[in-house]
């Protein structure tokens, strides 16, 4: 037969954790309630990581103040011709008058409100920052989606020609573009900056794609017999979506800025026709020098907060949105 033990039934040996007391049920009951204040000690420092619960991703106020105020902007934009403002184009009072109780923004070398101008370019600016990137968004998407997903010959052909689109610089390309069609329309601004958009955004995209199509989900949908535009639609895009958010609510930022470059060189939105930031900003330079700053300075400030509060909202969208695997 075996030893009997040396430990006296139901009490811990000397050498135990349970020795204090004797108690192997009052030394479990002592730990409890010390792990249980602890845990209320950790539920007051930061309630998301106790309880298994994640913690809670927030976008944070100035998020909302960027969003705030390019929502403000869209929507003087979209609601200008109902407003109760001047006429744009009209000439309101005299030349180079500076912001005022009546002019909030001055008048411009003509005499036109430039308040009433900054709102009415506000709709050819941001048209050309959407348009542009819903143009090079919906090509680039498909270029990386099928360049990713179908790889290959296809994906070799894709990307080299995204790779030539790549090799021109940015701006000189939308300038061939403009200049060759001899065209200073929004629409024609737009699609020469949305073909410059194309190339970054079907990059991006293929590399979402890539990652996406190898995860075990996807898989698993095809061993189910999912064809592949089920796939596409139910398993890749869905994940690619947030990046590619992110992604254009910044390029719309660079669109903008970009017309205003176009501006300066004389290839943009013909000023006679329409009034866009970009060369409200041109037409005011020459009052730089001449005691009226104000005329480039305003659209110019608009602009900056703007482009400001786009980019900072993408990159906060983007921070907000990405999955860390653990």
């Amino acid at each position: 037969m075996p030893a009997p033990s040396p430990d006296n039934a139901g009490r811990p040996a000397a050498d135990s954790v349970f020795a204090a007391s004797g108690d192997i049920a009052t030394e479990v009951t002592r730990i409890a309630d010390g792990d249980a204040r602890d845990l209320d000690a950790l539920r007051k420092l930061d309630p998301d990581q106790i309880d298994g619960a994640r913690p809670k991703k927030r976008l944070g106020l100035f998020f909302w103040f960027a969003a705030g105020f390019f929502i403000l902007v869209v929507v003087l934009a979209i609601t200008a011709p109902w407003l109760p403002i001047k006429n744009p184009a009209k000439i309101v009072g005299r030349p180079r008058i500076a912001p005022n109780s009546q002019f909030w923004f001055g008048t411009d070398a003509l005499g036109r409100d430039i308040f009433c101008r900054v709102i009415w370019g506000a709709r050819a600016s941001l048209a050309v920052g959407f348009l542009s990137i819903l143009f090079g968004g919906v090509v680039g998407t498909a270029v990386g989606v099928a360049a990713g997903y179908l790889r290959g010959k296809t994906e070799t052909v894709l990307m080299v020609a995204m790779d030539v689109l790549l090799s021109f610089p940015a701006l000189l390309l939308a300038l061939a573009i403009v200049n060759f069609t001899d065209s200073k329309t929004i629409l024609t601004v737009s699609i020469a900056l949305g073909l410059v958009a194309v190339a970054p955004t079907a990059r991006l995209v293929r590399a979402n794609a890539l990652i996406y199509g190898q995860k075990d989900f996807v898989l698993a949908a095809r061993l189910l017999g999912a064809n592949h535009v089920r796939i596409l639609r139910r398993e890749i895009l869905p994940n690619i979506v947030p990046p590619l958010l992110s992604f254009s609510i910044i390029a719309i930022a660079v669109a903008m800025v970009a017309e205003g470059g176009l501006s300066f060189l004389g290839l943009s939105i013909d000023a006679a026709s329409t009034a866009t930031w970009g060369n409200m900003i041109v037409s005011g330079k020459p009052a730089l020098e001449n005691g009226a700053p104000w005329i480039s300075l305003i659209p110019s400030a608009v602009l900056f907060l703007t482009v400001l509060a786009l980019n900072f909202s993408g990159d906060r969208i983007r921070e907000y949105t990405d999955v860390k695997e653990g």
